[in-house]
Protein backbone atom coordinates (compact mmCIF):
# COMPACT_ATOMS: atom_id res chain seq x y z
CA UNK A 1 0.00 0.00 0.00
CA UNK A 2 2.91 2.34 1.17
CA UNK A 3 6.19 1.80 0.08
CA UNK A 4 9.08 4.47 1.82
CA UNK A 5 12.88 3.47 0.31
CA UNK A 6 15.83 6.18 2.14
CA UNK A 7 13.29 9.10 2.08
CA UNK A 8 15.11 11.82 2.99
CA UNK A 9 13.98 15.75 3.35
CA UNK A 10 16.20 18.76 4.19
CA UNK A 11 15.12 21.44 4.80
CA UNK A 12 18.32 24.84 4.41
CA UNK A 13 20.98 23.34 5.94
CA UNK A 14 19.06 21.10 8.26
CA UNK A 15 18.30 17.41 7.46
CA UNK A 16 14.60 16.79 9.37
CA UNK A 17 14.09 12.68 7.37
CA UNK A 18 17.22 10.90 7.71
CA UNK A 19 16.67 7.67 5.22
CA UNK A 20 13.19 6.43 6.04
CA UNK A 21 12.64 2.99 5.22
CA UNK A 22 8.71 2.17 5.75
CA UNK A 23 6.26 -0.66 4.29
CA UNK A 24 2.56 -0.19 5.42
CA UNK A 25 0.31 -2.79 4.23
CA UNK A 26 -3.48 -1.94 3.44
CA UNK A 27 -5.82 -1.33 6.26
CA UNK A 28 -3.70 -1.01 9.11
CA UNK A 29 -3.88 1.73 11.54
CA UNK A 30 -0.32 3.16 12.43
CA UNK A 31 0.83 5.38 15.39
CA UNK A 32 3.31 7.19 14.66
CA UNK A 33 5.15 8.72 18.11
CA UNK A 34 8.27 10.65 18.81
CA UNK A 35 9.75 14.03 20.57
CA UNK A 36 9.24 17.13 18.93
CA UNK A 37 11.23 17.81 16.28
CA UNK A 38 11.77 13.83 15.37
CA UNK A 39 10.26 14.40 11.90
CA UNK A 40 6.77 12.85 12.58
CA UNK A 41 4.74 16.00 10.80
CA UNK A 42 7.22 16.00 8.27
CA UNK A 43 6.72 12.62 7.23
CA UNK A 44 2.94 13.14 7.00
CA UNK A 45 3.44 16.17 4.53
CA UNK A 46 5.52 14.38 2.25
CA UNK A 47 3.15 11.41 2.25
CA UNK A 48 0.43 13.82 1.53
CA UNK A 49 1.88 15.32 -1.11
CA UNK A 50 1.94 18.82 0.40
CA UNK A 51 6.08 18.60 0.60
CA UNK A 52 8.55 17.50 -1.71
CA UNK A 53 11.47 15.12 -0.45
CA UNK A 54 14.89 15.78 -1.04
CA UNK A 55 15.59 12.36 -2.31
CA UNK A 56 14.60 8.63 -1.86
CA UNK A 57 11.52 6.88 -3.43
CA UNK A 58 7.78 7.17 -2.27
CA UNK A 59 5.03 4.80 -3.72
CA UNK A 60 1.64 4.21 -2.68
CA UNK A 61 -0.98 1.81 -4.28
CA UNK A 62 1.93 0.94 -6.32
CA UNK A 63 2.13 4.85 -8.27
CA UNK A 64 5.51 6.46 -7.32
CA UNK A 65 4.46 10.26 -5.41
CA UNK A 66 6.89 12.18 -7.74
CA UNK A 67 5.09 11.07 -11.35
CA UNK A 68 1.28 10.65 -10.22
CA UNK A 69 0.73 13.44 -7.68
CA UNK A 70 -2.94 14.43 -8.56
CA UNK A 71 -3.71 10.13 -9.00
CA UNK A 72 -2.53 9.63 -5.24
CA UNK A 73 -3.95 12.94 -3.96
CA UNK A 74 -7.37 11.07 -4.88
CA UNK A 75 -6.62 8.14 -2.71
CA UNK A 76 -5.79 10.52 0.37
CA UNK A 77 -7.56 11.97 3.54
CA UNK A 78 -5.71 14.42 5.67
CA UNK A 79 -6.10 16.41 8.59
CA UNK A 80 -3.12 18.96 9.46
CA UNK A 81 -3.01 20.87 12.60
CA UNK A 82 -5.13 23.30 10.96
CA UNK A 83 -8.60 22.43 9.70
CA UNK A 84 -8.07 23.79 6.18
CA UNK A 85 -11.83 24.81 6.97
CA UNK A 86 -13.58 27.93 5.30
CA UNK A 87 -14.67 29.82 8.53
CA UNK A 88 -17.51 31.81 7.17
CA UNK A 89 -18.90 28.55 5.69
CA UNK A 90 -21.41 26.06 7.69
CA UNK A 91 -20.43 22.85 7.99
CA UNK A 92 -22.77 21.47 5.79
CA UNK A 93 -21.26 24.17 3.40
CA UNK A 94 -17.69 23.42 4.12
CA UNK A 95 -18.37 19.52 3.23
CA UNK A 96 -20.67 20.13 0.32
CA UNK A 97 -17.47 21.91 -1.02
CA UNK A 98 -14.86 19.72 -0.25
CA UNK A 99 -16.84 16.63 -1.36
CA UNK A 100 -17.46 17.71 -4.88
CA UNK A 101 -13.79 18.27 -5.44
CA UNK A 102 -13.64 14.52 -5.04
CA UNK A 103 -16.58 14.23 -7.07
CA UNK A 104 -18.13 12.54 -4.41
CA UNK A 105 -21.85 10.99 -5.02
CA UNK A 106 -24.75 12.28 -3.45
CA UNK A 107 -22.28 14.73 -1.39
CA UNK A 108 -24.51 16.67 0.16
CA UNK A 109 -26.51 13.23 1.97
CA UNK A 110 -23.14 12.12 2.75
CA UNK A 111 -22.03 15.40 4.44
CA UNK A 112 -25.26 15.77 6.46
CA UNK A 113 -24.48 11.83 7.50
CA UNK A 114 -20.99 12.63 8.80
CA UNK A 115 -21.78 15.91 10.80
CA UNK A 116 -24.44 13.73 12.35
CA UNK A 117 -21.76 11.03 13.23
CA UNK A 118 -19.26 13.72 14.44
CA UNK A 119 -21.90 14.68 16.96
CA UNK A 120 -22.94 18.34 15.39
CA UNK A 121 -26.27 18.19 14.06
CA UNK A 122 -27.51 20.99 15.71
CA UNK A 123 -25.12 23.22 13.98
CA UNK A 124 -25.05 21.71 10.37
CA UNK A 125 -25.73 25.19 9.22
CA UNK A 126 -24.05 27.80 11.78
CA UNK A 127 -20.77 29.64 10.38
CA UNK A 128 -17.67 27.81 11.70
CA UNK A 129 -16.28 30.69 12.89
CA UNK A 130 -18.43 31.01 15.92
CA UNK A 131 -16.93 26.95 16.79
CA UNK A 132 -14.98 25.85 19.42
CA UNK A 133 -11.94 24.68 18.74
CA UNK A 134 -13.24 20.74 19.56
CA UNK A 135 -16.24 21.71 17.25
CA UNK A 136 -13.99 22.56 14.59
CA UNK A 137 -11.79 19.81 14.75
CA UNK A 138 -14.71 17.13 14.32
CA UNK A 139 -16.03 19.02 11.38
CA UNK A 140 -11.76 19.21 10.17
CA UNK A 141 -12.39 15.42 10.39
CA UNK A 142 -15.51 15.03 8.71
CA UNK A 143 -13.41 16.95 6.23
CA UNK A 144 -11.06 14.24 5.67
CA UNK A 145 -13.42 10.88 5.10
CA UNK A 146 -15.80 12.82 2.90
CA UNK A 147 -14.56 10.98 -0.01
CA UNK A 148 -14.13 7.68 1.89
CA UNK A 149 -10.34 7.75 1.21
CA UNK A 150 -8.42 4.74 0.89
CA UNK A 151 -5.24 6.35 2.84
CA UNK A 152 -6.19 8.58 6.52
CA UNK A 153 -3.57 11.23 7.15
CA UNK A 154 -3.77 12.38 10.71
CA UNK A 155 -1.62 14.53 12.58
CA UNK A 156 -2.51 15.47 16.19
CA UNK A 157 -5.96 14.38 15.66
CA UNK A 158 -7.15 14.32 19.11
CA UNK A 159 -5.82 17.52 20.57
CA UNK A 160 -8.28 20.19 21.55
CA UNK A 161 -11.22 17.36 22.04
CA UNK A 162 -12.68 16.52 24.78
CA UNK A 163 -13.56 12.81 25.97
CA UNK A 164 -16.83 12.59 24.21
CA UNK A 165 -15.12 14.54 21.04
CA UNK A 166 -12.15 11.72 21.40
CA UNK A 167 -14.46 9.10 21.45
CA UNK A 168 -16.34 9.75 18.42
CA UNK A 169 -12.87 10.23 16.67
CA UNK A 170 -11.65 6.70 17.47
CA UNK A 171 -15.13 5.60 16.02
CA UNK A 172 -14.40 7.43 13.09
CA UNK A 173 -10.80 5.70 12.73
CA UNK A 174 -12.57 2.29 13.26
CA UNK A 175 -15.38 3.01 10.82
CA UNK A 176 -12.42 3.68 8.18
CA UNK A 177 -10.72 0.98 9.25
CA UNK A 178 -13.54 -1.80 8.67
CA UNK A 179 -14.03 -0.38 5.27
CA UNK A 180 -9.93 -1.17 4.36
CA UNK A 181 -8.45 2.21 4.88
CA UNK A 182 -5.06 2.41 6.09
CA UNK A 183 -4.23 4.93 8.70
CA UNK A 184 -1.41 6.50 9.74
CA UNK A 185 -1.51 9.21 13.09
CA UNK A 186 0.90 11.06 14.44
CA UNK A 187 0.32 11.61 18.10
CA UNK A 188 1.55 12.23 21.56
CA UNK A 189 -1.08 10.51 23.38
CA UNK A 190 -0.42 7.10 24.05
CA UNK A 191 -3.27 6.07 25.28
CA UNK A 192 -5.60 6.58 22.14
CA UNK A 193 -2.53 5.15 20.26
CA UNK A 194 -2.80 1.59 22.13
CA UNK A 195 -6.79 1.64 21.73
CA UNK A 196 -7.34 1.90 18.22
CA UNK A 197 -3.87 1.35 16.37
CA UNK A 198 -2.43 -1.96 15.87
CA UNK A 199 1.37 -1.06 14.87
CA UNK A 200 3.25 1.97 16.56
CA UNK A 201 6.05 3.74 14.80
CA UNK A 202 8.89 5.70 17.28
CA UNK A 203 11.12 8.58 15.62
CA UNK A 204 13.39 10.20 16.83
CA UNK A 205 15.90 13.06 14.94
CA UNK A 206 14.65 11.78 11.84
CA UNK A 207 14.75 8.46 11.84
CA UNK A 208 12.62 5.50 12.95
CA UNK A 209 13.86 3.95 16.06
CA UNK A 210 11.19 1.55 16.59
CA UNK A 211 8.28 -0.35 14.42
CA UNK A 212 6.45 -3.02 16.48
CA UNK A 213 2.59 -4.81 16.77
CA UNK A 214 0.11 -4.32 19.90
CA UNK A 215 -2.04 -6.61 21.08
CA UNK A 216 -4.95 -6.08 23.65
CA UNK A 217 -4.41 -2.04 23.33
CA UNK A 218 -1.26 -2.87 25.79
CA UNK A 219 -0.63 0.65 26.98
CA UNK A 220 2.22 -0.06 29.37
CA UNK A 221 4.30 -1.80 26.22
CA UNK A 222 3.94 1.40 24.21
CA UNK A 223 5.07 3.68 27.25
CA UNK A 224 8.19 1.05 27.55
CA UNK A 225 8.88 0.78 24.17
CA UNK A 226 8.82 4.77 24.01
CA UNK A 227 10.82 5.13 26.89
CA UNK A 228 13.77 3.01 26.06
CA UNK A 229 13.97 4.21 22.20
CA UNK A 230 13.46 8.08 23.01
CA UNK A 231 14.57 8.46 26.80
CA UNK A 232 16.74 5.97 27.57
CA UNK A 233 14.79 4.23 30.24
CA UNK A 234 16.05 0.37 30.43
Amino acid sequence: MIEIKNLTKRADSKLILRGIDLSIRKGETVAILGPNGAGKSTLLKVLAAIMKPTTGVVKINGLDLKKNILDIKQLLGYLPHSSLLYDHYSPLENLVFFGKMYRVHDVEQRAIRLVNEVGLSFFLNEPVKNFSRGMIQRIAIARAVIHEPEILLLDEPHTGLDQGAIAILNNVIVSMKEKGTTTLMVTHDFKQAAEICDRIIIMKNGTIVDDFYIEEQNLGFVVKKYQQQVEGVS
